[in-house]
């Protein structure tokens, strides 16, 4: 858009005087269908949209008793409603020890949440054709060609039913505590790239039968921002370990979507950064949203707090995943689309609301429709990952608003991240909702229950 519009005023300032306002309007005019988004409209009032202002300062009056009770360092909540931001309050502060309050465009890490954006790169090329979901992920990674599962020994023995000892003495063999409490055996099937979309292709974090054998390649956990060397560089010494459970059987949540940000990086030729930031983020105007943070925007970082038995705590610098990461001051290589990305509400709202309007948002369309229908339904075939709730493509998934025992609608899809920060799109009622802050561990607090009934209270039409 900026190049088109120093292209206009150059083009205009050639032309007769008399004729070069005429021409610079109508030419803006013709250009302002292809302006990106920078955030979504404003309701004039809550009641714009169905929703009442005395209720919703029930939410605001919530949150600002967890700062006053110093269990929350501060946030951002955003709530938008038929495709309008309806609330939209930074609460507490963006760093307590300078008494720096939150302001609306604060930046946060938003960790898992990253895998949403990371899922609809994916189906964004298979709508352009350059791959299938139901195809091997060997056909583009082929280090994961001859993958192996770590079984511990305990279940290989269940299944085999081999563990009769009558041909003994009676006595119990010793066991040799050199030995692994794992067996390692061939995968039954491939995994699938669309394993990977539904975590269901039996990769965790490294903390499972086999985590010796991960922690020695030193593959655990979901931060990568520290990491002096490329994700594809990791994620192939990653397809040599062996995996928790075989492709198919259980939902395993780990590595799948930075196996996924790899993917697309091998198959579009460019970096995870540079596809996401084409293809989605540029699009819809997400101009604050990026892997590591522009040095200029350094100050508008929130503050990694811990809580602690004596309120919170300053995470350490940098910290690692429960500090304050490399986002800025770091070797700014390792594209993690599991849990790499940084953004503010008002970015990721405009994601969001792409996703319920079938994904579009004004003149720029990201997905087709019914890829996003296939997105944001179960596809776990009967297994749940928590009462009422299981996966689709990305996004967890509600099925049973009995057995889920909160407010919100059958068809609701979200996700969170680790430094507690949450969404939810509820198509049901046109509702989108982003909450971002940043605390981690986040100790025993209840502010995501309590946000979620405080915006349901507050639907009045």
């Amino acid at each position: 858009m900026l190049k088109s519009l120093q292209m206009l005023f150059r083009r205009t300032a050639m032309l007769p005087g008399r004729a070069r306002p005429l021409v610079f309007w109508l030419s803006l005019a013709l250009l302002a269908p292809s302006a990106v988004w920078a955030q979504l409209p404003r309701a004039e009032r809550p009641e714009e949209v169905g929703l009442s202002s005395h209720r919703l300062e029930r939410l605001t009056e919530a949150l600002e008793q967890y700062v006053a009770e110093g269990r929350l360092p501060g946030g951002v909540a955003l709530v938008a409603r038929k495709g309008k931001v309806a609330y939209l309050r930074p609460f507490g502060y963006r760093d307590l020890e300078a008494e720096d309050p939150m302001q609306t465009d604060s930046i946060f890490r938003i960790a898992s949440q990253t895998k949403a954006l990371v899922s609809v790169g994916v189906m964004i090329l298979q709508e352009e054709g350059k791959l299938v979901i139901n195809e091997p992920l060997a056909f583009y990674l082929p280090e994961f060609r001859e993958t192996t599962v770590a079984v511990a020994k305990a279940d290989a023995e269940d299944e085999s039913g081999d563990d009769d000892d009558s041909e003994g003495d009676g006595e119990d063999e010793p066991e040799n505590e050199d030995e692994p409490g794992y067996e390692i055996v061939k995968a039954n099937r491939p995994i699938l790239i669309r394993d990977l979309l539904t975590h269901t292709a039996g990769i965790g974090y490294g903390n499972g039968p086999a985590q010796d054998r991960w922690a020695e390649a030193g593959i655990q956990g979901w931060y990568f921002a520290d990491r002096d060397e490329p994700i594809g560089e990791t994620i192939s010494r990653m397809a040599e370990l062996p995996i928790d459970a075989q492709p198919g059987e259980d939902f395993v949540y780990g590595y799948s979507t930075d196996i996924l940000g790899v993917l697309i990086e091998r198959v579009s030729g460019l970096s995870l950064d540079q596809f996401l930031h084409q293809r989605i983020l540029q699009p819809l105007g997400m101009d604050d949203t990026h892997f590591y943070l522009p040095e200029s925007k350094r100050d508008r970082l929130s503050v990694v707090y811990s809580a602690a038995e004596n309120g919170l705590e300053k995470a350490p610098d940098p910290g690692g995943m429960v500090g304050q990461g490399a986002y800025v001051d770091g070797p700014r290589k390792s594209f993690s689309g599991g849990a790499g990305l940084l953004s503010t509400a008002d970015d990721y709202a405009l994601f969001l609301q792409m996703m319920l309007e079938g994904g579009a948002l004004g003149q720029h369309r990201i997905l087709g429709r019914k890829t996003v229908e296939v997105m944001t339904v179960d596809h776990l075939k009967g297994k749940e990952i928590s009462p009422g709730v299981g996966f689709g493509l990305g996004f967890s998934i509600v099925k049973d608003l009995g057995a889920r025992g909160v407010p919100g609608s059958v068809g609701e899809f979200g996700w969170g991240g680790a430094y507690h920060s949450s969404y939810w799109v509820d198509p049901e009622e046109e509702l989108v909702v982003v909450y971002f802050t940043q605390l981690i561990p986040a100790g025993r607090i209840a502010d995501h229950l309590k946000l979620r009934a405080l915006v349901y209270q507050a639907i009045v039409d």
